[in-house]
């Protein structure tokens, strides 16, 4: 277990502190050391009195996330509702980045502005930002304004368009920074209008993902279809469901872990799964794929961790 010096917070500091319980996969050991900071100065403070040689982990919600069996070694840190706030200034939608992309897409539709493609995407605006996430051929590099972000030494900084290099499903971030809220550019929109979209999105999603299993949204990439800015390329729509499909996948199970017989591209935890199970029917899929179609599969949901403990 990683040992660290006795640093002030005003935010919750707890050691050894179990993690299935924070993923929607509900596998995975412990974190070394939790960190809930109270507001943006205490992750400051913490991170600039933290020793640099202690590795630092954000996380979310837990909703693109296998947590390994031995857990996380150094700092989780996990915002909480001191960065959940949303504000809207003219065609600037700002959210917290703990506010889930649900309520920014509904918060911000009732004030008349387009982020409608964040109704449906599981998880929260930092992970958002980081993963480039997107849905229904928009992303959040079609959108993004700026960022705040507090570095690994405990700078505050504000990271601009230039600053961000995004590509498909990933963006490259500072190493360490932690994002604690985005700024995102809005079209203008009819509320009711809007409403409407995304009462679509939702009936269009449940009737093809399994959003009653606990899963962690797509397993991985679509293998070719998109451009290396993150959007669409409609000249080859190649999905990776297909591919695990046609590989004879769909429904495979390693022991309470399974590829979803709704969408194969689903991997889900019957009950009884644990992040060894998940991990490994994973990596079955993509050795599978390769050896009947030559396709490298890559993986979408973060995995992160030790096996086992140390």
């Amino acid at each position: 277990m990683s040992a660290i010096p006795d640093i002030p917070v005003r935010g919750r500091l707890t050691a050894d502190r179990p993690l299935a319980g924070l993923t929607w996969l509900r596998v995975g050991g412990p974190a070394d050391w939790l960190f809930q900071p109270a507001d943006e100065a205490d992750l400051s403070n913490f991170l600039a009195a933290l020793p640099q040689d202690v590795p630092v982990f954000p996380m979310g919600v837990g909703s693109n996330l296998i947590v390994r069996d031995g857990g996380i070694a150094g700092v989780v840190i996990r915002l909480g509702r001191g960065f959940n706030g949303i504000r809207i200034e003219g065609d600037l939608v700002t959210a917290g980045a703990a506010a889930l992309d649900a309520h920014v897409a509904i918060g911000a539709a009732e004030a008349g502005r387009d982020l409608t493609f964040l109704r449906t995407i599981p998880g929260s605006i930092g992970g958002a930002l980081r993963m480039n996430a997107g849905c229904y051929g928009r992303y959040v590099a079609d959108h993004f304004h700026a960022a705040r972000a507090v570095l690994r030494d405990g700078r505050v900084v504000t990271l601009a368009s230039s600053d961000v290099a995004f590509a498909y499903r990933q963006t490259d971030l500072p190493e360490g920074a932690v994002i604690t809220e985005v700024t995102f550019r809005a079209a203008t929109g009819d509320p009711q209008a809007l409403a409407g979209t995304m009462a679509d999105q939702l009936a269009k999603r449940d009737a093809t993902q399994p959003t009653k299993d606990r899963s962690a949204g797509s397993t991985f990439r679509n293998p070719a279809g998109f451009s290396s800015t993150g959007r669409a390329d409609d000249t080859h729509e190649m999905k990776a469901w297909k591919v695990i499909d046609d590989a004879g996948l769909r429904g495979a199970m390693r022991g309470g872990a399974q590829m979803s017989q709704m969408h194969s591209n689903f991997l889900i935890n019957t009950g009884t799964a644990t992040a060894a199970d998940l991990e490994e029917l994973g990596e079955e899929v993509r050795k599978r794929v390769l050896e009947t179609q030559g396709i490298a599969l890559e993986w979408e949901i973060m995995r992160v961790g030790r096996a086992t403990r140390a």
